[in-house]
C-alpha cells in the first residue's frame, strides 16, 4: 500500500515557542509527532529527542531488514521496534535531563505510526492522538493519557465535560517522567482512501472531532491544504497551545 504524508507545525497565538516536533518519512512510512514539556525551551528539546531517536530507531530497523533478506517481517516485529524506539526516546530525554539543568523535568508527548503493507502499528503515551477517516467516519484511534480521560472511562465525566475541564491537559504517562515507560499499541488494517491524522492537544483542545471529520471529509484528499486548514481553525479559536498536524493517506 503506496501513501502520502503531509504535516505541519505552528507556534500558535500565544506561546513564544513551539515545543512540538515532528518527522514524516513517507519513504518507509513512518510519521512522528511529539508535544514537549518543561520550562526555559526544554520541552523543545524533549519533543526534538523524541522525534529524532524514534525515526532513527526504525531507520535503522528498515536497513537491517533490507540487508538481510532472510529475516523475518510481520507485524509482530513492527511493534517491537516501535515499543523499542519509545523506550530510546526516553533514554535518551532522562540522559540529557540529568546532564542539563536547564532541562530538567523536562519531558514529551509521544505518537508514532508505522504504516507498511495493508496494516498500520501505532505507539503512544500522553494525549497527542491519532486518528482514522474512513468514508465519511471519524475515529479515533488512541486513548489519552489524561487524568480526565481515566475519569471518563470510569464513567465519572462524559467526554462534553472532559473536552471543557480545566484539568484536561494534566497527562498520566508521557517521556521523560520515569526510567521506564509502556506505550499503548495499536494496530489495523489499512484500506485504500483511508486518512489517518495525527495531531498535538493544540488542535484538539480547541477544534472538536466532528469539525475534525467535515475538514477531512470536504477536503477532497488534498493534504496540504486540509492541514493548514486544521491548522488554521486552531488559531481562529484562540491558538492557546502550539498546533500540530500530519496527514497520511493510503493510495493503492
Amino acid at each position: 500500500m503506496k501513501i502520502e504524508i503531509t504535516g505541519i507545525t505552528d507556534t500558535g497565538q500565544v506561546r513564544e515557542h513551539n515545543e512540538d516536533s515532528i518527522a514524516t518519512e513517507p519513504s518507509i512510512g513512518l510519521a512522528v509527532l511529539a508535544d514537549g514539556m518543561g520550562g526555559h525551551q526544554a520541552g523543545e528539546v524533549a519533543s526534538q529527542i523524541a522525534v529524532e531517536a524514534v525515526t532513527e530507531k526504525i531507520n535503522r530497523y528498515i536497513d537491517a531488514r533490507e540487508a538481510d533478506s532472510k529475516e523475518d517481517e510481520n507485524s509482530d516485529s513492527h511493534i517491537e521496534k516501535l515499543v523499542q524506539a519509545v523506550e530510546d526516546a526516553n533514554t535518551q530525554i532522562l540522559r540529557i535531563a540529568e546532564e542539563r539543568p536547564e532541562c530538567r523535568g523536562m519531558g514529551a508527548t509521544i505518537v508514532a505510526a508505522f504504516f507498511k503493507d495493508d496494516r498500520f502499528s501505532v505507539a503512544h503515551l500522553g494525549d497527542s492522538r491519532m486518528y482514522r477517516l474512513r468514508g465519511d467516519s471519524l475515529k479515533q484511534i488512541t486513548d489519552d493519557h489524561s487524568l480526565v480521560q481515566e475519569l471518563v472511562r470510569q464513567g465519572m465525566l462524559t467526554p462534553e465535560e472532559a473536552q471543557g475541564s480545566l484539568n484536561k491537559n494534566l497527562i498520566t504517562r508521557a517521556l521523560g517522567i520515569e526510567d521506564h515507560v509502556t506505550p499503548d499499541i495499536n494496530q489495523g488494517k489499512i484500506e485504500e482512501g483511508d486518512l489517518y491524522l495525527l495531531c498535538s492537544d493544540g488542535l484538539t483542545d480547541v477544534v472538536n472531532d466532528e469539525q475534525i471529520r467535515q475538514t477531512l471529509h470536504n477536503a477532497n484528499g488534498e493534504l496540504e491544504e486540509s492541514a493548514s486548514t486544521l491548522v488554521n481553525m486552531a488559531n481562529e479559536a484562540g491558538g492557546p497551545d502550539n498546533i500540530s498536524v500530519i496527514l497520511v493517506r493510503t493510495l493503492e
